[in-house]
């Protein structure tokens, strides 16, 4: 099996568990003529990045199930020779701001930043006792493995709320053109506009992008990519806010719910009125044509309550998710010295 540095910094948790984490088998002929199979306890670290934070990136290989790993592509495989180390403590001192901090100024490149091993003889982690190691990792991993089945709950959530939308709001034909119920409102602000502190809030692609002292809008819209990979991905926004170029914010007309809206368009199939190769698009002069489902007001509004329910406890799922990650930054900035 092979381990490259694109699964080390998307897809697997500090701590590699084989019975539960997967790997991808090596083809045959591709088997490298020269390697070293990993070790229970080894640590693989990513060597490239397009971030200094995502340089040196680690994972820890805490059971292998029996299991032949290599390491691959852009990977660093280290190995604790002096038996210095408990398992499941170099992955997270490594995985530590004080360590980081360190990487980040010996990192080199413009566009792309990398380091080799020789660059380690450069850094230095620091090492307590065993017993303590043994604590400082029981206690990360716990919360390592808290975080994982919160993510579960929330895909799980996800799915529910996706189910339902998708049953909800198409049970009946499609009756209403999303023009007819929707007007699309564009935007002329660039991200480079946007200041870091503000009075309103100013979305983009990625969410939250800054902030401005002059809203576009003063209350509720749907928001919609535009441009970009995300294309078609629908949120929602409140209050008073902007939007830069990339996103269209929907405003409801006539007789509607535009919270039954928001779910209506959140698996409306934008696929078919995408445009463009390299970057694509969608525009609502096309999408806007197409019929969606729209009963009665009044069960537009019983769909939206239903949906907005399950929405409101996965807001709350993915609020204990960012509080479990940012207590092991916490950890990971005050237990490594």
């Amino acid at each position: 099996m092979n381990l490259h540095y694109g699964l080390i910094h998307v897809g697997l948790p500090t701590m590699v568990n084989l019975t539960k984490d997967k790997l991808p088998n090596i083809k045959e002929g591709n088997m490298p003529k020269n390697f070293e199979l990993c070790k229970e306890g080894d640590v693989a670290f990513a060597d490239a990045s397009e971030d200094t934070n995502e340089v040196a990136k680690t994972v820890e290989f805490f059971n292998l199930a029996g299991k032949d790993i290599v390491c691959g592509l852009h990977t660093i495989h280290g190995r604790d020779n002096k038996n210095r180390t408990v398992i499941g403590y170099k992955g997270y001192a490594f995985s530590s701001t004080a360590f980081h901090n360190q990487i980040r100024r010996i990192a080199q490149g413009t566009k792309i930043y990398s380091i080799s091993s020789k660059n380690f003889s450069e850094c230095y982690i620091g090492l307590p006792s065993k017993p303590e190691q043994t604590k400082i990792a029981t206690l990360l991993r716990l919360i390592d493995e808290r975080i994982v089945t919160q993510n579960k709950i929330i895909d799980k959530f996800q799915s529910l709320i996706k189910g339902l939308a998708v049953a909800l709001t198409t049970k009946g034909k499609p009756n209403t053109a999303i023009s007819q119920c929707l007007e699309c409102h564009s935007s002329a602000l660039q991200e480079s506009e946007v200041m870091p502190n503000g009075l309103y809030k100013v979305f983009g692609a990625n969410g939250l992008v800054g902030y401005t002292d002059v809203p576009q809008m003063n209350g509720d819209a749907i928001l919609v990519i535009k441009d970009g990979s995300g294309v078609g991905t629908v949120s929602y926004a409140q209050g008073k806010f902007s939007v830069i170029g990339t996103l269209n914010y929907l405003t409801v007309i006539g007789n509607n719910d535009l919270r039954y809206l928001y779910f209506a368009l959140s698996v409306f199939n934008f696929q078919p009125y995408k445009t463009g190769m390299a970057i694509p698009h969608i525009y609502f002069k096309d999408y806007g044509k197409a019929k969606i489902y729209c009963p009665s007001l009044a069960e537009q509004k019983r769909v939206a309550n239903v949906l907005d329910k399950l929405e409101s406890k996965l807001f709350v799922e993915q609020e204990l998710l960012a509080l479990f990650n940012q207590q092991k930054q916490y950890l990971l900035r005050k237990m490594f010295i």
